[in-house]
């Protein structure tokens, strides 16, 4: 297809072209400064003078701090020598104390309420309490604190009024609180 005079020339003649300038030479011309009074801040010579009495004390503080920090690191002398060589190779351990074991008894204890022992199942834990006698003025106190159901009985038919049985696993001084406080009071429990 013939190129015609009124659509675009593909090929723009050479000295159409815009070439980019060098760089510098599309910025404006320079102008004079004009000159400016010093500025000056009220009290520099004094906030000088403070900065170098102040910095002193930091290079004391910091000095004192390293000194400190190298006596606890440095070598040990007197009575324990070896101690410290040995820190400084392996770190010592400090063995974990482990709680004394405990003599876990079964104990089976008779709770005054038979509807809440059916709620119970083994496994769960519960606290035990004693209901003092309320006309002695007897305030309920906690016997155990989250003992572990062991079993749970099935209870007798004949005996539904006088409470139920539960199994409860507790250390052997709680046993024998339990045993003594039920002869005298009701005894009670709650999930815990």
């Amino acid at each position: 297809m013939p190129w015609s005079s009124s659509s675009p020339n593909p090929f723009p003649h050479p000295s159409s072209i815009r070439l980019p300038r060098p760089l510098g030479t599309d910025a404006p011309a320079t102008c004079d400064v004009p000159q400016f009074a010093p500025v000056r801040v009220r009290g520099g010579r004094y906030r000088l003078q403070r900065l170098a009495r102040h910095r002193g004390r930091a290079v004391a503080a910091g000095l004192a701090v390293t000194a400190a920090a190298l006596v606890a690191a440095g070598p040990r002398t007197g009575a324990e020598p070896h101690r410290a060589e040995q820190a400084r190779r392996h770190p010592v351990t400090v063995p974990v104390r482990r709680p004394a074991a405990v003599d876990v008894v079964t104990a089976p204890v008779r709770i005054a309420d038979a509807a809440t022992v059916r709620l119970l199942r083994p496994g769960d834990r519960v606290d035990v309490i004693a209901a003092g006698d309320p006309s002695a003025g007897g305030v309920a106190r906690v016997l155990a604190r989250g003992v572990r159901v062991t079993e749970v009985p099935e209870p007798l038919q004949d005996r539904a009024e006088s409470g139920a049985l539960v199994v409860l696993a507790v250390p052997r001084g709680t046993a024998a609180r339990l045993v003594g406080a039920s002869a005298t009071a009701r005894l009670a429990v709650t999930l815990c």
